[in-house]
């Protein structure tokens, strides 16, 4: 009887995986001389390609993929020993993979994903596809750490705990103390296209955060002569965090009559922190007026800055005696730059520009005054 080829391929093959068996056997048989003997003597037993085992192909295992290997399959099962001696690779630095001990991997398969839509390994809120309906850990939901609204008992209201000052003086922050202060911003020599003067410009403040006592005061003096000046008292009241409206008077002083008026204001700082000041102000026989300044400090340097600054004068009524006419009177425009030494004094140089409008332009001709003025301004700034 003529036996077929496969049927002898496959008894060789059952009888190699016998003796295979048959050799593990009795090394792992107690014995410390051939547990000794086989950790001493040089291996010289031949490796076995994965491959060469029937019904071991790893390719059809499901989760694993290994790259072919055409030395494994065209290897004959009589290899000499020299061609059985496995050679040594270089090392990579990476550990050597033990198939036997590597924990199987899902396929993209099994989980119902295509290969490049593999879930990544990320901290996520939602479940897994493959943790739907079978029976697996309860989701595990990153919630917040932080938010939400605190209880209303979270916290005194002052802050405290209920925790006292004790027996210490000056404990308390007195944040609502009464404070002062003077400065005066333009004390300078004026040299301009006609004349030399002097020019002063300066207040000063004493209250709380929320209620002041405020005075303001600045003027002119040319070719030997006080020209007008004017002193305001206000009572200056917070309105929001940076702006306050201001209550009082003004008295005008120096050529003509002296007008005295009833004035109301805000101060305060914009965005961007430009320092603004509109008043109106209100006098007899029906006289009104409007006085508009904004200012900006320019920081070049650490002691280094630029301010310049603009301001504007409305009149409702002409004063021959003050030589001031209806409407927009005059705009001036300082530049000055200021070194401060200190914080608290500070000389600077810088160019003051005059013009004036309307009748009081008129009123400057008939007086031999410029209508356009160029002034070139060196002064001090000091505040305590």
């Amino acid at each position: 009887m003529r036996t077929h080829p496969h049927a002898l391929r496959f008894s060789f093959s059952r009888s190699v995986s016998s003796l295979v068996l048959l050799l593990a056997w009795a090394c792992s048989a107690p014995g410390i001389a051939v547990a000794q003997q086989a950790s001493t003597a040089p291996s010289s037993s031949p490796v076995m390609a994965m491959g060469a085992m029937q019904g071991m192909d790893q390719n059809s295992m499901p989760g694993v993929r290994m790259p072919a290997d055409a030395s494994n399959t065209s290897a004959p099962l009589h290899a000499t020993k020299s061609e059985k001696k496995p050679t040594k690779k270089p090392s990579d630095g990476r550990a050597d993979m033990n198939l036997q001990t590597m924990p199987k991997m899902p396929s993209a398969a099994v989980l119902g994903t295509p290969p490049g839509d593999m879930p990544s390994m990320a901290h996520r809120s939602e479940p897994l596809p493959h943790q739907h309906g079978t029976g697996s850990k309860p989701d595990m939901r990153m919630e917040p750490m932080q938010g939400g609204n605190a209880p209303t008992n979270a916290r005194s209201p002052d802050y405290s705990q209920g925790v006292g000052y004790g027996s210490m003086k000056g404990m308390d922050m007195a944040d609502n103390a009464a404070q002062s202060m003077v400065l005066i911003d333009q004390i300078e020599a004026v040299h301009g296209r006609d004349a030399n003067g002097q020019d002063w410009e300066g207040e000063g403040w004493y209250g709380n955060d929320s209620n002041k006592f405020w005075i303001r005061t600045e003027g002119e003096r040319s070719a030997g002569k006080f020209e007008n000046g004017d002193l305001e008292a206000f009572w200056n009241h917070s309105l929001a965090t940076y702006w306050s409206t201001q209550l009082g008077a003004r008295q005008d002083v120096g050529v003509g009559l002296g007008r005295t008026w009833l004035a109301f204001g805000v101060q305060g700082i914009s965005p961007y922190w430009f320092e603004l000041e509109a008043t109106a102000y209100a006098g007899r026989s029906g006289r009104t007026a409007a006085r508009v300044r904004a200012e900006y400090e320019l920081l070049l340097a650490q002691k280094l800055i630029l301010q310049p600054e603009l301001e504007a004068n409305l009149y409702g009524r002409d004063d021959p005696q003050r030589r001031i006419g209806t409407g927009l009177s005059d705009v001036q425009f300082g530049l000055r730059l200021r070194y401060e030494m200190r914080r608290e004094f500070a000389p600077y140089i810088g160019v003051n520009f005059v013009n004036r409008m309307g009748t009081t332009a008129d009123f400057a001709r008939q007086y031999h005054q410029p209508v356009f003025d160029r002034q070139i301004v060196a002064g001090i700034r000091i505040w305590f």
